[in-house]
């Protein structure tokens, strides 16, 4: 996978550092480069003002001496207090505090003084325990006195491989070094870090074909190259057939879905649906293709039609023993499938029942009620998708502000780009679809979802306020318009 977004928790970017210090580079020059990142980002957002530096006792301190010692250089007025005493800093942080000239207070509200900015580098994204005592009471009080804060990694407090907060305050603004971590997207840790700017302190990219990452975030440089484009010479049949069984009485979320898988490329889109609700989805429908189903071997022998070459249940389905057959039918058949809403649900009681008949290619897309109806609700929301995913035997799409998409083997992708607009009825019902058109041309499903998921996002950017669900299939063609012209580029 394209390595540009790759995340990487404290474990790997911790030993990212040990390999570039064996490439010969020591931890004071990188120390020394993060200072300058940091005084590079500050400078280029605030006039010159009286700031106070924060210090850990570890290299987040570290890299707070430096930050100090050169802002101090080009003219600022800079206060430093630490938590701890010098001597307590060890290797190259003691290094770097040993050239700060200043005065070093201990950390207090008080040390706050006449602050106009402040630099929190108190604790980076390694930190286990709660931030307390007087370091977080100093950062509560910036907050308080709506001082501008500059996070060093991430804000004090925020777990880096999780997102949880044991006690951070928002910042303005996070300066992290060489890749972000799972913690900069996964909430509340995105909400805290303000704007997140990844720089360059000289660590090699050759580190990560050692790492190996699994985590990455969301971005099109993963899956554009995969991404369905009809071609000359194609026609209908070889962009795929989706087929959507169709709810009653409950019709818009299926009618929404099949909108999406159309606009997605799909080359033909068919709903299936019970003969009382033929009338209200053909009045409705125009490109789409209505199917009437009048008894469950009728919606039986319809799956035996192999022209069909992705299926999707689940949006407004209902949740009884019919969406249950029909949900075991479709997996039986081997073919990409994507289970959605009330698909799930009527598993709750066996789910293994649901895992065990997944035999092909499949997508399942709860959000965290319909996910913990079927899988352990315990740990991060990363550790959890993974989790779900490889009991599951299938992409799983956890959704949310912080979407997660994960594949049985591993890989991970967080998706940081969902306006709070798609926060309306309908919204997954076309996430949904998005999926099934993408898998109905046959892109592969990890892929297909991380796909879909950013373009669902994308979609709804562009759209801005007043956003409905209904919009957003008409909303896709103008995203793929711009990412064929960044292909081009």
């Amino acid at each position: 996978m394209n390595l540009r977004t790759a995340l990487l928790d404290v474990r790997q970017m911790g030993e990212a550092d040990r390999l570039t210090t064996m490439a010969g580079k020591s931890i004071y020059e990188l120390m020394e480069r993060a200072g300058w990142a940091v005084r590079f980002e500050i400078e280029r957002r605030w006039s010159k003002r009286i700031v106070t530096v924060l210090c850990g006792p570890g290299n987040n301190g570290g890299d707070g001496f430096v930050t100090a010692r050169l802002l101090a250089n080009a003219g600022w007025v800079v206060h430093v207090s630490l938590l701890g005493s010098r001597e307590d800093l060890k290797g190259a942080a003691r290094e770097h505090a040993d050239l700060w000239q200043g005065a070093v207070t201990p950390i207090n509200i008080a040390s706050l003084g006449r602050a106009e900015l402040v630099v929190d580098a108190i604790f980076g994204a390694g930190l286990s325990r709660a931030f307390s005592g007087p370091a977080q009471e100093a950062m509560a009080a910036a907050v308080e006195r709506k001082l501008p804060i500059i996070a060093i990694d991430v804000p004090s407090g925020l777990m880096g491989d999780t997102g949880e907060s044991l006690g951070a305050v928002a910042s303005d603004l996070t300066v992290t070094f060489f890749r972000k971590k799972p913690g900069h997207l996964l909430l509340p840790g995105r909400s805290l870090c303000g704007e997140v700017v990844v720089t360059d302190i000289g660590t090699p990219a050759s580190v990560l074909q050692e790492i190996s990452p699994s985590s990455f975030e969301n971005d099109p440089g993963l899956w554009l190259a995969e991404l369905p484009c009809p071609g000359e010479g194609g026609n209908k049949y070889t962009r795929g057939h989706a087929l959507v069984s169709g709810g009653y009485p409950t019709t818009g979320a299926a009618r929404m879905a099949a909108r999406a898988a159309a606009r997605a490329g799909a080359g033909l889109t068919t709903i299936a649906v019970a003969e009382i609700a033929l009338p209200i989805y053909a009045a409705a429908l125009n490109s789409i293709m209505v199917h009437s189903i009048a008894t469950s071997d009728d919606f039986r022998r319809l799956l035996d039609d192999s022209r069909f070459t992705a299926l999707l249940i689940g949006p407004g389905a209902g949740i009884g023993d019919d969406t249950r057959s029909r949900v075991l039918g479709m997996l039986k058949t081997g073919r990409a499938t994507v289970l959605d809403a009330d698909a799930l649900t009527p598993f709750q009681n066996d789910p293994n029942v649901l895992f065990s008949a997944i035999a092909g290619p499949c997508v399942l897309t709860p959000h965290d009620g319909e996910f913990q109806r079927l899988f352990d609700p315990g740990g991060d929301k990363l550790t959890r998708t993974r989790a779900a995913a490889r009991c599951s035997g299938a992409v799983v799409v956890l959704k949310g502000s912080d979407t997660v998409i994960a594949a049985p083997d591993g890989r991970a992708i967080i998706n940081a780009n969902a306006p709070p607009t798609l926060a309306t009825g309908g919204s997954g019902d076309v996430l949904s679809g998005i999926i099934l058109g993408l898998l109905a041309q046959g892109m592969e499903p990890f892929l297909a979802a991380a796909a879909a998921v950013w373009l669902h996002g994308a979609a709804a950017t562009g759209f801005g306020p007043g956003l409905i669900a209904e919009d957003l299939p008409d909303l896709l063609p103008g995203v793929f318009r711009r990412l064929q012209g960044q292909e081009e580029k």
